[in-house]
């Protein structure tokens, strides 16, 4: 009896992955075994990318927020500690964002806590 493979399985596998690496640089995008390689990795990078996006933004907040206070006369520690002192709940993002789009309502909040 003759060997039963499910090629139309496998192909479409293989098709799924191809399409998917259209885009990319040489054998990368149409070689079954390096494309494949090369879409596993991607996949790696995307995971690890995802919890470093948000430290990177965080990051960002906090140079954006040091540099809005200092411009306001306070390092951007003090102002955090100011923050937490006075009991005023207000996240990094929001901060960032009233820094660099409404410095009067951020200058406000530095009034506010020294």
């Amino acid at each position: 009896m003759p060997r039963s493979v499910n090629h139309v399985a496998s192909r479409n596998r293989r098709k799924k992955v191809l399409k998917l690496t259209r885009g990319y640089i040489g054998a990368r995008k149409n070689v079954w075994t390096v494309a494949k390689n090369t879409w596993e990795k991607g996949l790696t990078y995307a995971y690890r990318d995802r919890k470093n996006k948000k430290r990177n933004f965080r990051a960002l907040w906090i140079q954006r927020i040091n540099a809005a206070a200092r411009q306001n006369g306070m390092s951007y520690s003090r102002l955090m500690g100011a923050l937490h002192k006075n009991a005023i709940d207000i996240n990094r993002k929001v901060l960032a964002d009233l820094a660099m789009n409404h410095p009067e309502a951020f200058k406000a909040i530095v009034e506010k806590v020294k």
